[in-house]
């Protein structure tokens, strides 16, 4: 009988192909005491293991194929450039010095506590920032406890056309399964901002992850269909739905890649020119935005400036990624948002982010806490206002609620701007500024935050959750979690109709741009600019270019006045099938 499981489509296509189920050797680790005189010989082992890891690494790099776009590669260069960073190498070797302990058990201590400060974050794609780092000591802990790597996806394994059914996979794994032709992946971890469902799509492999007990339920050779857009695993499938499968699958095949929309003009069917930014944090996200055709940045999140330490990063700290930015998009504008970190996002040098609340969503947070801690913002303000002189930089303020907060900010850059002038710092004195509505007070009042802002920018992932009052990472209510429900679309209209009556320029950066399920539907809301990560870029421009704005303004109008909201989600749902 036909079976089927749910999870996250991270990777749109259509695979059918035999299991290989992965099975892991699973392993313990226990801390024992390491005598003195063993201590310099501990920390040799420690070195040793990385320097394998390393090894192995750069053996994965040098066989990726000439023809692969460049931004393929940095996903291995962000895993070695990981095993030379201090903060997770220095501080296990001090561990074993300090406490005696053995190798294994000084880099457990040290990924809980970087694991731990990642699961805090709000953002998602920063959240599964883990992963890689779930990836990089755990390949280091294989070597010192002489567990083999995994060795499914060595040459001539005989896996070309095979699903792969795993707990995870790295991006090392990813690369490596593609080489050998896989048709697919379903995982039981990973999230869709993950490095390898970032790799999986620009690698063109379909892949479903956040399948709870795959591997429990599939078993080793058995017949499978992957659907990676809607995040459906079917087995014992029967003539009938192969066959469907088999047909999409290959009309699929014939549209080609998205690649040959990289130079493609961002224009909807009718002729309407729409600008697609990025979404970006990370350096390796740069050169994937730029291939993809990314029109600027239109979110650069400052978060990792302020991760894993226990000081503030001075101006200059700041200064140096800014420009790097700036220099990687020259010509092009780059959105800088200011910190958004709060009380589930702990900085440990300042008081009032350690303090434990009840709902740190709706705390001390983002603009709250920045105008809060002068100590934190100013020196990320100074830099900004800095950086503004060597190109398009525009500065967003995240969460705003009421009208004060811009206020009080622009009131701190103004001063900056006066103290540079003195000391004849150049900046631009017309820098943009704008506001992030990802609060419904700021939604319903947005017509006000367009009069004092130049620009305006969409959150949808807070304003929903907002909105509906509940928290997106509690399973126990994420199912009220819909970027669909009525209540949501009409507070994005009223941010878009706001900012066009006061002809003030709003883009999108929340998740909800990025996913093609809904971009008809937000062209037909009126949203003209939107900013997505670099791996879904080209599958927005490609729904964008089939597309007609006529007919779905029509329909999205339609749906927002019925009083029936299964049939609103009837008429919204028939706009990704059109």
């Amino acid at each position: 009988m036909t079976w089927s499981l749910h999870g996250k489509g991270v990777s749109r296509g259509i695979a059918l192909g035999v299991a290989h189920v992965l099975r892991r050797d699973a392993f313990e680790l226990y801390e024992y005491a390491i005598p003195e005189h063993d201590v310099d010989a501990e920390i040799g082992r420690l070195d040793a293991a990385i320097e394998d890891a390393k090894a192995h690494l750069r053996d994965v790099r040098e066989k990726i194929p000439p023809s692969t776009p460049t931004d393929i590669a940095a996903f291995i260069d962000t895993h070695l450039l990981m095993l030379d960073d201090g903060t997770l190498i220095d501080e296990p070797k001090r561990l074993i010095r300090d406490r005696r302990c053995n190798a294994e058990w000084a880099l457990k201590l040290q990924r809980d506590k970087i694991v731990a400060a990642f699961d805090q974050m709000n953002d998602p794609y920063l959240r599964t920032r883990r992963d890689d780092v779930d990836h990089v000591i755990n390949r280091v802990l294989r070597i010192l406890l002489n567990h083999a790597p995994v060795v499914h996806f060595e040459a001539d394994s005989g896996l070309e056309g095979t699903v792969i059914v795993a707990d995870d996979l790295s991006p090392a794994d990813t690369l490596q399964m593609q080489h050998q032709g896989v048709a697919a992946f379903v995982t039981e971890h990973g999230g869709p901002t993950s490095h390898t469902a970032i790799l999986a799509r620009s690698l063109g492999v379909p892949g479903v992850v956040g399948v709870p007990h795959a591997r429990r339920f599939v078993r080793e050779g058995e017949p499978l269909i992957v659907d990676g857009g809607e995040g459906l695993v079917i087995g014992e499938a029967d003539q009938r739905i192969t066959g469907h499968y088999r047909t999409r699958r290959d009309e699929r095949s014939k549209r080609g890649g998205l690649s040959r929309l990289k130079k493609a003009p961002t224009i909807t069917a009718d002729g309407h020119a729409i600008e697609l930014q990025a979404n970006v944090d990370l350096e390796v996200d740069y050169e994937a935005a730029r291939a993809a055709g990314a029109r600027g940045v239109g979110l650069f999140r400052t978060e990792f400036l302020y991760m894993n330490r226990e000081t503030v990063p001075r101006e200059e700290e700041h200064f140096a990624a800014y420009r790097r930015l700036v220099e990687a998009f020259r010509n092009q504008p780059v959105t800088i948002r200011t910190l958004d970190i709060g009380a589930d996002k702990k900085i440990e040098s300042l008081h009032s982010t350690r303090v434990d609340v009840a709902n740190p969503a709706l705390g001390l947070r983002a603009v709250r806490l920045a105008l809060k801690e002068p100590e934190l913002f100013m020196p990320q303000l100074r830099a900004i206002v800095r950086v503004s002189a060597l190109g398009q930089v525009r500065l967003m303020i995240p969460m705003l609620s009421c009208i004060d907060e811009v206020t009080q900010v622009v009131e701190l850059i103004r001063r900056i701007q006066q103290e540079f002038r003195r000391q004849r710092v150049e900046f631009d004195a017309a820098m943009p500024i704008g506001g992030m509505i990802e609060v419904p007070a700021a939604a319903a009042y947005a017509d006000g935050f367009a009069r004092v802002l130049d620009f305006l920018s969409i959150g949808t992932n807070d304003l929903i959750q907002y909105a509906v009052a509940i928290d997106r990472v509690n399973e126990e209510v994420s199912y009220l979690y819909d970027p669909l429900n009525p209540g949501v679309l009409r507070l994005i209209q009223m941010a878009i109709r706001a900012a066009d009556a006061a002809e003030r320029p709003i883009a999108m950066c929340g998740e909800m741009a990025g996913d093609v399920r809904y971009t008809r539907l937000l062209l037909g809301l009126g949203l003209r600019v939107f900013s997505v990560h670099p791996s879904l870029l080209l599958e927005v421009k490609q729904a964008i270019a089939t597309t007609r704005l006529e007919d779905v303004k029509a329909v999205v109008s339609r749906a927002l006045r019925t009083g029936d909201p299964q049939r609103c989600a009837t008429l919204l749902a028939g706009l990704h099938e059109t």
